[in-house]
């Protein structure tokens, strides 16, 4: 069995899955649930057997009752016997039919609810890295449409499959026994209806993944011009991208055409026909030479209609695995993807004390293409640390090197003097917290909301952290208070009242660093203010970094990083960079009032 591949995070699992192949992944979650497949093989020979009896029956009754006619009453009852012996038939031949349905519904079901798991787990478990390089809409169609091909892989796909390959053993078991040279017929059926399947599934697998990957690029489409809809409606975009829409969902609709024509060559159908004809003439053939009855004639034609089911299902049956299987290569695409991140479960797990050093740390998000440049600084315990620069200077990038968002290239960052990728991942994320320019709220209740870091927290602790952000009046003020529901990504809220949240939503959790991106880039003057005195009341005894342009937040700062183009240029208190570094002089004094200022 193959390992996974690292994560940032694993849950705990009671199994291993193979992803080596679509096959061997997909046999791998099936064959924890053996019974059922063997629920549902047995029903589908049971099925078989019924109606490969059936013809049987029907040609001896027939035997029998023509040898009986001119006694009516004895040939009125063999019809009566042959006819309950029909109905007796039938129903049990019904209840393995059921029970072939049911266990392959249940296998299905049990198989998605497996897939959807792993699958979930997967996603939380992949580093920022590969959620920045992958469409949320891409993902999303492979975490709903894909796991559900699958489902439909196993029923009605599977089923119909083992139901029809029951079908074609049954001719092979029954023939014989009208006589041995009947078995020619049905053995060239079922070699040529094999070799037409092999080659039909040879043709449709590639284009199956490819109908698949286009609904993703539809599906990623759709989900990109939704996210930004209100910047399509304000630049009144909306009939470009409707017709950007339209290429992609021509394309979807030409490879499903292109798929369906494929299909569209009905050779099982002719091939069934052709069997029955031929069947048909062998069978005359011999009853002329005396070695059949006419009841014999009669139960080996019927028996040769069990190739009906085979030759009329094969279309859908076959469609609907090679779909299963396409959509199983698209999942183990992104469950076999590597993360430069691990957990590292049996990494240091200590009380944090809030000591970060720098050690020439190199990182970009392509490691050929570095965004920080030999960055090296040391942070003692309870610092407060802003990061000034332009835009696009790597302030962002480099804080996400202290939580292990990214792992550095080359260099170290070390907490406590332990290299980052020497804790344990959850230990070292569970005592910082980050509140971004981009900052995100769930939909829930803004109780949820502030409390997501720390669920089990008590309504006071809430009420404490939001009078810390300043958020505490405005939610008291809404209709149903702390238990207003929040819109998706908060978009019910304004920008200040989100980064309020958000601020009291790291509060709650206590960290031992403290790391502020831009934070209070949405509130007014006043309640920054507020904030400000809050921010400073909860940095006591906590190290905290501030990314910011606002020199309000800069003065009360212990220690100031200057970063340009990924590199570190200067660091130290205000009054001494304003004299010594003329970068950061610009950034808050005008030319004009540069010697003013100095």
């Amino acid at each position: 069995m193959t390992t996974s591949s690292p994560t940032e995070f694993t849950p705990p699992r009671t199994y291993r899955t193979d992803r080596r192949s679509p096959v061997r992944w997909l046999f791998s979650h099936a064959r924890r649930h053996a019974w059922l497949m063997l629920l549902m093989l047995i029903g589908a020979l049971g099925n078989a057997a019924g109606l490969g009896f059936i013809p049987r029956l029907i040609g001896r009754t027939f035997d029998q009752f023509l040898a009986a006619l001119p006694e009516a009453p004895r040939a009125l009852n063999i019809l009566l016997r042959g006819a309950l012996g029909l109905a007796a038939v039938y129903f049990i031949r019904s209840l393995f039919m059921a029970l072939r349905n049911m266990s392959a519904e249940t296998l299905a079901q049990r198989i998605e609810r497996d897939v959807r798991d792993e699958f979930y787990a997967a996603l939380l478990g992949k580093s920022m890295a590969f959620h920045d390089s992958v469409s949320v809409g891409e993902v999303m169609a492979r975490a709903t449409s894909d796991i559900r091909e699958i489902n439909l892989m196993f029923s009605p796909g599977l089923s119909l499959v083992v139901g029809s390959g029951a079908f074609l053993l049954a001719p092979l078991l029954y023939a014989g026994r009208y006589h041995p040279a009947l078995l020619l017929t049905p053995v060239l059926f079922v070699v040529v209806f094999s070799i037409v399947l092999a080659v039909l599934l040879r043709q449709l697998l590639p284009l199956s993944l490819g109908v698949r990957q286009a609904f993703g690029q539809l599906s990623s489409r759709l989900n990109e011009v939704l996210d930004g809809i209100e910047t399509v409606k304000v630049l009144a975009l909306e009939d470009r991208e409707a017709d950007r829409l339209k290429v992609q969902v021509r394309r979807y609709r030409d490879l499903v055409v292109r798929r369906a024509a494929v299909e569209a060559r009905f050779w099982p159908l002719f091939l069934y026909s052709l069997a029955i004809g031929l069947g048909t003439l062998h069978a005359l053939y011999l009853f002329l030479q005396g070695a059949l009855s006419l009841g014999d004639v009669v139960g080996y034609v019927g028996l040769l209609q069990l190739f009906r089911f085979p030759a009329f299902v094969s279309q859908f049956a076959y469609s609907q695995v090679a779909l299963g299987l396409a959509s199983a290569q698209r999942l183990l695409q992104y469950l076999n993807q590597s993360s430069r991140l691990d957990q590292n479960v049996g990494g240091y797990r200590g009380r944090m004390r809030g000591a970060v050093r720098f050690d020439h740390v190199t990182f970009g998000y392509d490691p050929e293409q570095p965004v920080l440049h030999d960055i090296t600084f040391e942070v003692q315990p309870g610092m407060r640390v802003a990061i000034v620069g332009p835009m696009g200077s790597g302030k962002s990038t480099l804080v996400k090197l202290i939580p292990r968002i990214y792992d550095v290239d080359r260099g170290a960052v070390l907490v406590d003097d332990i290299d980052v990728r020497d804790w344990n991942l959850d230990a070292l994320r569970s005592q910082i917290a980050m509140i971004e320019q981009d900052l995100f709220l769930f939909s829930k209740t803004i109780a949820e909301n502030i409390a997501f870091g720390k669920p089990d927290a008590q309504f006071e602790e809430i009420v404490a952290a939001a009078k810390l952000a300043q958020i505490h009046e405005t939610i008291e003020s809404f209709p149903q208070g702390y238990d207003t529901l929040v819109g998706e990504r908060g978009l019910t809220l304004s920008g200040g009242q989100r980064q309020r949240i958000a601020l009291a939503r790291a509060f709650l959790v206590d960290p031992r660093i403290l790391i502020l991106d831009d934070a209070t880039s949405a509130i007014d003057s006043e309640t920054e203010d507020r904030i400000q005195r809050a921010i400073f009341s909860v940095a006591r005894g906590r190290t905290t970094f501030i990314i910011t342009h606002r020199l309000s937040q800069i003065r009360w700062a212990d220690w100031i990083l200057v970063l340009d183009k990924g590199y570190l240029i200067a660091q130290g208190r205000h009054e001494d960079l304003l004299r010594s570094c003329p970068r950061y002089r610009r950034l808050f004094v005008p030319p004009t009032r540069q010697r003013e200022r100095i």
